[in-house]
């Protein structure tokens, strides 16, 4: 991939979107990961004001001392970055105690996870609301398009995705080619909504490249028979991944009404 041609074109696009939308700028979530490291420099290099928003919900030191290097970082690079730091760790414990109680389980922790990243989105969108800005959407190519690795109404809450078009590994590409700092880039890649250490391959059973494989293989025709081992095992993990996140990735149904049951 040139990197360079790349980078020039998505900040093209960023800039002519803003223009056209006659907004101010962009609004981005940044969690210490790649993704939204990225984007944000990516944002950065329009020119156009650019917020970036920490918004730590029990979150893990690696984590806020990564978003926290990379905002310094981003100040000491551009002159049209701003920062603004929301502390919705006892939003979120309102929330959990204005709900009623249930037993723990499996379905009430991910509940609670996508809650955390719907919390953000809200902020984002008040901030993006005060100050005419555009929320930038931090999703890759595999997590929007491939196993849907991403809460609806959450992270999937955005105004325009400028990165939704690369595969995570291109992504990297992209972080070395604009110097995100190197304590980003050497870090696994985690959603970090579960105030605990667990990765995204810990969650979805399989590395990024493994599903860049597979996403590829899919589009070539393949099917589950075609492998053994663990190939087959990654085709399994993404195919079934896929199938139980469509209702991300395509548009919301719309019951139609025909005139005649009108009259």
């Amino acid at each position: 991939m040139n990197a360079e041609k790349v980078i020039n074109h998505i900040v093209n696009w960023l800039k002519t979107y803003a223009e056209n939308a006659n907004v101010n700028g962009f609004v981005i979530g940044i969690s210490g990961g790649i993704d939204s490291a990225v984007t944000s420099t990516l944002c950065a290099k329009t020119g156009f004001p650019t917020l970036c928003v920490e918004m730590p919900i029990h979150q893990g030191e690696n984590q806020v001392s990564r978003g926290k290097e990379h905002i310094n970082q981003l100040k000491k690079r551009f002159k049209n970055i701003t920062s603004e730091k929301v502390e919705l760790t006892s939003v979120f414990e309102s929330f959990k105690i204005a709900v009623p109680k249930v037993e723990s389980s499996q379905k009430v922790d991910l509940s609670l996870a996508n809650t955390r990243a719907r919390l953000r989105m809200t902020t984002l969108y008040y901030f993006a609301g005060l100050n005419g800005l555009l929320v930038a959407g931090t999703g890759n190519k595999v997590e929007d398009f491939g196993v849907g690795f991403y809460t609806k109404y959450g992270d999937g809450g955005v105004d325009l995705s400028p990165i939704a078009d690369l595969m995570k590994s291109e992504i990297f590409e992209l972080a070395a080619f604009l110097k995100v700092p190197d304590s980003i880039q050497n870090a696994q890649p985690t959603d970090g909504l579960f105030g605990d250490s667990r990765t995204d391959e810990d969650q979805l059973g399989a590395s990024y490249d493994e599903l860049e494989w597979a996403m590829d293989v899919i589009d070539e025709g393949k099917t589950t028979d075609d492998f053994t081992g663990r190939q087959k095992e990654v085709f399994d993990i993404y195919t079934k991944l896929h199938r139980a996140n469509k209702h991300k990735m395509t548009p919301i149904p719309i019951c139609k009404i025909n005139k005649n049951l009108k009259e």
